[in-house]
């Protein structure tokens, strides 16, 4: 093998897939990453067996061929060089040279035929979408995804097909976000997908603002091809819980927030919580809503901003973190809060629309409230 590539364009690859090499591995070739020159195309491949990624791009090939090398220190050296060009050449003995401009090296690499092969995609059913549009639906989703393996179905992206269209859950029983998509797919495809969530993490870097990305659905697996890389993941296996049964289908009164002076607020009085009390009271009269936390060994914050909302006085406590990392995820300037009592889940949307059903908006996210104590 041989061929000569620019250095951004290789150090773009890598930084691409550098996440996907497993960090412990327990089969030495998993360390490494498969390059493979072919037709005038270089192909870079990583996985741990969970995840992959295949990246291609345009090189010079001089003569073709394959081979692998330790992904860390090849990265290593690749960032450490100042030359607008790299040539490498791989012998039979798996050693490569990388030479660029006067600088010259060998990395020992292992064979291609140790290296595991990605997934067959051949019979996926598939769909095409805007990137921009996916990488919404995910972004909205993912970051309310457990980070605890105790409710293994929890660690990854719920993504159901159904009536043309694909909604998207991430939930860890203590927030809920729910985002839906319109795709072009037969009406009658229907099935749920538990994405990974490094594999999710993986694609939102991927994904741009222009441009479609193709979904292949298959019943262990699925990716995403999007700017000359594909990612391919295993799905996680169990049952997804019926998410609709902790959604409220009606709320008894709304309010419309102004999102980033509520997110300041609550950066401030979130300083009040402590590991014992980590709840904000949130209370609603005549068109004020003030925040209160207090903490025995803290102290005590009060802050409050104008709202749209009439009626007696309400109270409910909310985990500051939770709430501002939903109001985050969010892309308008206001939300609007959906309420029935202070023991019922809280429901945030950016839609406005009066004549949509308020559990049927997109995105949607779901909140459970704590108990309202007198430090709260």
């Amino acid at each position: 093998m041989k061929f000569i590539i620019s250095n951004a364009e290789l150090s773009k690859l890598l930084t691409k897939l550098q996440n996907i090499v497993a960090q412990k591995a327990t089969i030495p070739i998993l360390s490494n990453i498969l390059i493979e020159a072919t037709n005038d195309e270089l192909v870079i491949t990583a996985t741990d067996l969970t995840v992959g990624m295949r990246c291609y791009s345009e090189a010079k090939i001089m003569e073709e061929g394959a081979t692998t090398l330790p992904a860390k220190k090849f990265g290593q050296l690749i960032k450490e060089l100042t030359s607008p060009h790299i040539e490498l050449i791989s012998n039979p003995q798996e050693i490569t040279d990388i030479i660029a401009n006067s600088s010259h090296f060998k990395l020992h690499g292992m064979s291609k035929k140790e290296f595991p092969a990605l997934p067959d995609l051949s019979g996926a059913i598939q769909f095409k979408v805007a990137q921009k549009d996916l990488k919404r639906v995910l972004f909205s989703t993912a970051f309310a995804v457990s980070r605890e393996d105790t409710r293994y179905v929890l660690t990854g992206v719920f993504m159901q097909i159904g009536n043309s269209t694909a909604t998207f859950v991430g939930t860890d029983g203590k927030r809920l976000a729910r985002s839906q998509l319109p795709i072009e797919i037969d009406p009658q495809t229907k099935g749920g997908y538990i994405i990974p969530l490094k594999a999710v993490e993986e694609m939102l870097k991927n994904l741009g603002e222009e441009g479609e990305a193709t979904v292949y659905l298959m019943q262990d697996k699925v990716a995403v091809e999007a700017n000359k890389s594909m990612i391919i993941s295993k799905l996680l296996t169990g049952e997804y819980p019926d998410v609709n049964r902790v959604i409220p289908e009606s709320v008894q009164f709304q309010v419309t927030l102004h999102r980033e002076e509520l997110i300041t607020l609550l950066r401030q009085v979130s300083l009040f919580t402590s590991d014992s009390n980590q709840a904000v009271r949130f209370t609603f009269t005549e068109g004020e809503l003030r925040l209160t936390a207090m903490a025995s060994e803290i102290g005590e914050g009060k802050v409050s901003m104008p709202v749209n909302y009439t009626g007696s006085k309400f109270d409910i406590a909310f985990n500051p973190e939770f709430f501002m990392a939903i109001l985050r995820h969010c892309n308008e300037e206001s939300v609007t809060l959906g309420l029935t009592d202070s023991y019922n889940p809280g429901i945030i949307t950016e839609s406005n629309s009066p004549d949509e059903p308020f559990f049927k908006k997109s995105p949607l996210f779901v909140i459970m409230p704590l108990r309202l104590t007198e430090e709260a």
